[in-house]
């Protein structure tokens, strides 16, 4: 006994159906995780050239800690619009919060890692057929 194997591919799961001579078809469903885009040439442009500004205007400003606050705290709020809900901000905004740590360009690490190690994902076990 053959049967015909036809797989049908939709945006967010593929089909599979066997179909018998002898017997009715039947329909393998196999769900992923939906691949979030990766992020935009100018979006990563933007973030970097606001990372960058924000990082030189903090080293000029590392003594007068007021400023340096509303600077770390609106460079925070603009990556957080420009490159959406990324948990990766979080310790930039924490290690800018540190004395002294103003001298390395953090912001700027914080963009690069966040465009880098965005996709970086669990990988998802499959379960054996049953």
């Amino acid at each position: 006994m053959r049967g015909n194997i036809f797989i049908i591919m939709a945006d967010q799961f593929n089909d599979a159906v066997l179909a018998s001579p002898s017997q009715p078809p039947v329909v393998i469903v196999e769900r992923g995780e939906m691949v979030p885009k990766r992020m935009s040439w100018g979006r990563l442009a933007l973030a970097l050239g606001v990372a960058g500004l924000s990082d030189i205007i903090s080293f000029w400003t590392e003594f007068v800690p007021p400023v340096q606050w509303a600077v770390d705290l609106s460079t925070a709020f603009l990556l957080f619009l420009i490159l959406g809900r990324r948990w990766g901000l979080l310790p930039g905004l924490i290690a800018e919060a540190i004395p002294g740590m103003a001298i390395f360009p953090v912001w700027i690490l914080v963009v690069l890692s966040i465009f880098v190690y965005d996709e970086v994902r669990k990988p998802v076990k499959k379960q054996p057929p049953q």
